[in-house]
C-alpha cells in the first residue's frame, strides 16, 4: 500500500484534512492528529506507507 504522498491543507481541532498530492481534485481526507507527526503545520507534505504517516523532507 503505498506510498502516497499528502499536503496537509487545514488543521481543524482534532483533525487535519489532507489533500492527496497525485490526484488533486479529489475531496479532503479527515485523518486524527493522533495519527500524524506532532510537529504538522498547514502546508506540511506527508508521506504515507505502511500505515505510518511520516513528514517529508
Amino acid at each position: 500500500m503505498g506510498p502516497y504522498e499528502y499536503v496537509v491543507e487545514q488543521i481543524d481541532g482534532d483533525y487535519a484534512k489532507l489533500r492527496r498530492v497525485d490526484e488533486v481534485e479529489t475531496e479532503l481526507k479527515l485523518v486524527a492528529r493522533a495519527l500524524l507527526p506532532e510537529e504538522i503545520a498547514e502546508g506540511t507534505w506527508l508521506k504515507y506507507e505502511m500505515f505510518e504517516y511520516t513528514i517529508m523532507e
